[in-house]
């Protein structure tokens, strides 16, 4: 099981509580039982990803809507009849009435995983830089390849193998090589 913020909400307190009986028992942390659409998204403010299971309509708005509120990191789990389950959007993943435990744990814990593994993946994804950062990136390789007579490729890669070894990122060790040709060369 990964660890992550399960909201849930159910127009009805009592269904809601049931739910996160059966989710707490079986180790997950369940941060709020709500029963309107308005304290999920009060709830959500403060988390940065998580999954919301609920019901398909609340005294303020319909399943769709809350959906649509949702920050991008939240994935919602749809509890409801087969008839509203069957008209229900992509995108969201729907459980039907009445609920089977060990569907709604497998679904909870999918969900989990799959975002555990985007944000992990987010991560480890390379920094985005803007065009002054790549222009000094490329204005330092080509001071290498000046100077060095390196390829394009191996004037990045000393780039990139010496902001690892000196701890700092491409764009500072870019701006390292620029002020050494500056002031050696």
């Amino acid at each position: 099981m990964v660890a992550g913020s399960i909201i849930i909400a159910m127009p009805n307190s009592e269904d809601g509580n049931r739910i996160s009986d059966i989710l707490q028992h079986r180790g997950y942390r369940v941060i709020a039982v709500c029963n309107t659409a308005a304290q999920v998204l009060n709830q959500v403010q403060h988390l940065s990803c998580g999954v919301v299971i609920c019901g398909s309509r609340f005294s303020d708005m319909y399943y769709v809507q809350l959906k649509e509120y949702l920050p991008e990191l939240f994935e919602m789990v749809l509890l409801a009849s087969p008839q509203v389950v069957q008209n229900s959007p992509p995108g969201i993943m729907t459980l039907t009435f009445p609920l089977k435990t060990n569907e709604l744990v497998g679904t909870v814990d999918f969900l989990l995983q799959q975002q555990f593994r985007s944000l992990k993946k987010q991560k480890k994804a390379p920094p985005k830089r803007d065009e002054k950062e790549r222009a000094e990136i490329d204005r330092a390789k080509a001071v290498l390849m000046e100077r060095n007579h390196m390829t394009e490729q191996e004037a990045f890669r000393y780039i990139q193998k010496a902001s690892m070894d000196s701890g700092t990122n491409m764009v500072e060790t870019a701006r390292m090589i620029l002020l050494l040709k500056s002031s050696c060369w």
